[in-house]
């Protein structure tokens, strides 16, 4: 009777593990629909009216070579990493008052985590 429970709970542990990891794909559409327009993720690393995302975690903020970043944004000193993107890209404004992001972020969780999983994979 009980390993029917413990079937269960432990099939519930692995779901809040995949998407606590993300989903690439669905980061993807994410990443398409509300980052394509300001910011590459291609090997070039070309700015637009974003910087350029590839090579963005372990990076400073706002030391992307080439881009013209607010002086909020260079005083920032956090290193990104997929918390501190996170907590960036949900609320920009209030993460970091004085930016020139003009977003006003991502609430959803779930697409969240998806655009980190995309991110990883492409931006290496």
């Amino acid at each position: 009777m009980r390993l029917p429970l413990i079937v269960f709970i432990a099939s519930l542990a692995f779901a809040a593990a995949a998407r606590a990891d993300g989903d690439a794909a669905a980061g993807l559409k994410v990443y398409t629909t509300k980052c394509k327009i300001c910011h590459s993720v291609d090997a070039s690393g070309k700015n637009g009216v974003g910087p350029g995302l590839n090579g963005v975690f372990g990076r400073t903020a706002g030391t992307k070579e080439g881009f013209a970043y607010s002086p909020a944004m260079k005083a920032m000193g956090t290193v990104w990493s997929a918390d501190t993107i996170k907590a960036y890209v949900a609320n920009p404004k209030d993460s970091v008052p004085g930016n020139k992001m003009a977003f006003v972020g991502i609430k959803n969780p779930d697409e969240l985590e998806n655009l980190m999983a995309y991110l990883k994979e492409v931006t290496k």
